[in-house]
């Protein structure tokens, strides 16, 4: 067991705090390498403390992942830290949480901080509480680690502004996908003003990237929580499309919706399934680099939620089987990002490949490891599916076993 580098009562607070971080995914990244949990829970994806995300140059983090507080004015019926929960409460003051950072940086325990909190007082105080913190950070220790810091929307812009002058990335949770949950579940937050502040740091973003200054590096992302309500996949989908195309958001989080102590009536009383938040993953990547829109990738399933049994490239493919097979020594680019089990690396590999070469079969099972779907899919120059795209049981044969899940292919 790892000794923490500071006393019990700031140990405490830390593992309140810790914990009541752990439902905003807006750090983690899929793929991040877990660490074997210590019994203080540091050292953990999942436990107290620890989360991972990557810096602009493409490197995995650990971060220190705490609230400032997790007191809250608001009462948003899906969240374990509103203000009628009857959860423990703490708080960290500013000092407090540059010691720990600093304390655990020194140690190699992590590469950077994540600070997100409650809202105390009001989003001006709470928001100028956390970048005290990052300025004592920078200034008083020279820090030059990671940091994360989420923004209040309701704070003033020119808070938010200064937040980007200090902080890796910004992140503000639009929380749920539409303005019909947030007025069910959130009626205090307004999506009008978290859609304005990301607007306003999208801006700077650019601008700073013209003038060559530091803002927010590293972007800014956000999450949204899936099944909270009846919201469907396409409607969370076309909310992730719009704020890509709009702020250029470097990343939608989803987080599947987590039962909570003393939960509102209003609520489900049992999580949806995890698969569909890694179907929406697996969707959101499709959207972002394989040239799909979200009307083609929600009629992979039935009234606007995704398949749960197969991804949503394969189901697509399935529902459109006559636009295949295709030949990869002549398919253009675009049409090969829709063969299942061709990841946009492979496709690359196989473009230029087919330049110098006619490509057999066995040369795409060098590029790909997911041969076995794409195989239906595809024309080699010793392969043609001849007529198995028909079919009846092809879904069957198919359908991936959970440890052949990707976000790639």
């Amino acid at each position: 067991m790892k000794e923490l580098p500071v006393d019990e009562k700031l140990a405490k607070k830390l593992r309140i705090l810790a914990d009541a971080a752990k439902y905003d995914a807006s750090c983690a990244s899929s793929g991040a390498p877990k660490r074997k949990a210590d019994p203080d829970g540091l050292g953990s994806t999942t436990g107290a403390g620890i989360c991972h995300a990557y810096t602009p140059d493409g490197r995995c983090v650990s971060l220190l992942k705490i609230l400032l507080t997790n007191y809250c004015l608001f009462d948003c019926a899906y969240c374990v830290n509103r203000r009628s929960s009857n959860v423990k409460r703490a708080k960290f003051s500013v000092d407090e949480v540059v010691t720990l950072t600093i304390e655990f940086y020194k140690r190699n325990y992590i590469e950077g901080l994540f600070l997100s909190s409650g809202i105390i007082r009001s989003p001006d105080y709470t928001m100028e509480q956390m970048l005290l913190v990052v300025k004592k950070l920078r200034r008083d220790h020279g820090f030059r680690g990671y940091v994360h810091l989420k923004s209040i929307p309701e704070a003033s812009p020119w808070l938010i502004e200064e937040a980007g002058l200090w902080a890796d990335r910004l992140s503000i949770n639009l929380e749920l996908p539409t303005e019909a949950s947030l007025g069910r579940l959130a009626p205090e937050k307004d999506g009008a003003s978290i859609e304005g502040a990301m607007a306003q740091m999208h801006e700077r973003i650019l601008e700073s990237k013209q003038e060559r200054r530091h803002f927010s590096p590293a972007g800014q992302s956000t999450q949204m929580i899936v099944g909270a309500d009846d919201t469907t996949d396409a409607d969370v989908l076309r909310t992730s499309a719009k704020l890509y195309g709009h702020y250029d958001m470097r990343r939608v989080y989803y987080s599947a919706f987590s039962p909570i102590p003393d939960s509102s009536s209003v609520l489900p009383l049992k999580p949806p399934p995890l698969m569909r938040e890694n179907r929406l993953y697996q969707a959101d990547w499709l959207l972002r680099y394989y040239g799909f829109d979200v009307d083609e990738i929600a009629s992979g399933g039935e009234k606007g939620m995704l398949d749960l049994e197969v991804d949503p490239k394969l189901a697509w493919a399935l529902k459109n089987r006559h636009l295949f097979p295709v030949d990869v020594n002549v398919a253009e680019r675009e049409m090969l990002l829709r063969v299942p089990g061709l990841g946009a690396r492979a496709v690359d590999k196989i473009v230029v490949a087919r330049k110098h070469t006619t490509l057999r079969l066995e040369d795409v099972a060098r590029l790909t490891s997911g041969l076995k779907r794409a195989r239906p899919f595809l024309i080699t120059a010793d392969h043609h599916p001849q007529g198995r795209l028909d079919r009846l049981d092809l879904r069957e044969t198919l359908v991936e076993k959970p440890e052949q899940l990707s976000l790639f292919a």
